[in-house]
């Protein structure tokens, strides 16, 4: 359950299983092979929009990923897996905790549905 905008600390309660109702935020425009679809609840945004904290769902697909601000995020629910430019691999699964910082770049294949907590600034 999410509480008023005007607390002092937006907050959910279990976000591996709030059932919404979720944002439509439409297909990752960079996709590479099938139709990674996202949606989201926004807890918080900054009043100049220069943070923002939320839930973040993204269905099945392989897209280019390029980070534009530093983000936070705790994979809650599903698999994935991110290829750095370098070739890196990082291997996503419920319970990852991960940083990727502004100007990361790569590739995002999800497996299975992801379900995230995030923190963009």
């Amino acid at each position: 359950m999410t509480t008023s905008s005007a607390s002092s600390a937006p907050r959910l309660v279990h976000p591996e299983t709030h059932p919404g109702p979720f944002a439509d935020w439409g297909e990752v425009p960079t996709m590479i092979e099938g139709h990674s679809h996202t949606s989201g609840l926004v807890i918080h945004k900054g009043p100049n929009g220069e943070n923002e904290c939320g839930i973040w769902i993204c269905t099945p697909g392989h897209w280019n990923c390029h980070v534009v601000s530093d983000e936070f995020c705790h994979f809650l629910l599903g698999r994935a897996t991110y290829v750095h430019q370098s070739g890196e691999v990082i291997e996503i699964v419920p319970g990852t905790a991960a940083y990727f910082p502004k100007g990361w770049q790569g590739t995002c294949r999800v497996h299975e549905t992801v379900r995230k907590v995030y923190m963009i600034r």
